[in-house]
């Protein structure tokens, strides 16, 4: 049998090589877009969009076990093809190398919230379905708050705060009659975990990057 029959026989086998060869081209991307405008650089160029493509791809593995260890695979690959494409750009030294294991640890440690996160949403019930839904669109109006708050980009904050609400509602709605009770539930923890998150990136990430 070869490898490739191999993977398609048995999905789980596919899933962290997709998700690596994934990361490691969004994070080249991220790097790549830089400059290219206003709108690609900041909508490449935040946590919250490699968190919400990690979400997405936890979403389409079948077991929240692989789900969650993909979803770290895919924020270190993505942290990884990020800093090789500055380095081969000639943009990334010694200097940068605390920050890049900054990033890398917290793949380790938030990748597989993200990416079983994600499997809930599409294929849990109940509270877990709930934090799922929240979580996800939490980071997206934590980052709002961030820019907001820290950096004063207000126009930019409310972009990311609505469409944090926005995902948030869809995400609710969607499959909402098999969630069972509470289905709103999660519009209600969103701006909770949206302010636990901004209090992480604003306290933990400033305080080891400076």
């Amino acid at each position: 049998m070869t490898a490739l029959t191999a993977l398609r026989s048995r999905p789980a086998l596919a899933a962290p090589p997709m998700c690596a060869l994934f990361g490691l081209a969004l994070g080249a991307a991220t790097y790549l877009l830089h400059g290219v405008s206003p709108v690609f650089e900041r909508a490449t160029n935040s946590s919250s969009s490699w968190i919400v493509w990690t979400a997405l791809a936890g979403a389409l593995i079948g077991r929240v076990r692989t789900a969650a260890a993909c979803g770290a695979l895919m924020m270190i690959t993505t942290c990884v093809g990020y800093y090789v494409t500055s380095s081969l750009s000639g943009t990334f030294g010694t200097g940068g190398i605390p920050t890049a294991l900054v990033w890398a640890a917290a793949g380790v440690v938030g990748g597989p919230l993200v990416g079983a996160a994600g499997w809930a949403v599409r294929r849990e019930k109940g509270m877990r379905r709930h934090l799922g839904v929240a979580l996800i669109g939490a980071v997206v109006a934590g980052e709002g708050l961030y820019l907001g708050l820290e950096l004063r980009y207000w126009g930019e904050a409310a972009a990311f705060l609505g469409l944090g609400t926005v995902l948030t509602a869809a995400l609710t709605r969607y499959r909402a009659r098999e969630t069972g009770p509470r289905p709103w539930l999660p519009l209600m923890l969103m701006p909770v975990a949206a302010a636990a998150y901004f209090g992480l990136e604003a306290g933990v990430l400033n305080a080891l990057l400076g």
